[in-house]
């Protein structure tokens, strides 16, 4: 599939429509930032030259080893999105301080642009902190949950 300018331009559309802050999506060649933030980190996004191929969905996490910050135990945000700690709105959360999870377990869910992408853990062990609140906005790569590994 080939994202032209009207698709870019479709995307932007729905962000702009969203209550998402800042959505991210970077495709090997092909790099999208947009935000609502006053101020952007990053440069402003330049303009796509030419067509650009995609292979799969933005949203989709690769490897689930990509969420661990190498040297330490932490389960970091494979993307930026709205994060959810919990399946529903009163439902019991997805983990809590003092509890197991083991590799492959959902640990929250992220949402960007209406799609939601579910965050498991990549090691065996104890939840040690939270480290973020439920319906926080999350940057590509922060830190979410410290696990203690058993």
């Amino acid at each position: 599939m080939r994202l032209n300018f009207d698709e870019i331009n479709k995307i932007i559309d729905k962000f702009n429509q969203s209550s998402v802050r800042e959505l991210e999506i970077n495709d090997g060649e092909f790099h999208l930032h947009l935000s609502k933030n006053e101020s952007s980190p990053e440069a402003p996004v330049q303009s796509v030259q030419q067509p650009v191929q995609v292979n799969e969905p933005a949203t989709k996490v690769e490897d689930s080893s990509k969420n661990a910050v190498a040297g330490s135990n932490q389960i970091v945000a494979p993307m930026v999105g709205t994060v959810y700690l919990q399946p529903e709105p009163g439902a019991k959360p997805y983990v809590e301080p003092g509890k197991m999870v083991h590799v492959g377990d959902v640990v929250c869910v992220i949402e960007a642009m209406k799609m939601l992408t579910e965050v498991k853990s990549n090691v065996t062990g104890q939840v040690k902190n939270i480290l973020v609140e439920n319906e926080d906005l999350v940057e590509y790569d922060q830190p979410l949950f410290e696990i203690e590994e058993k």
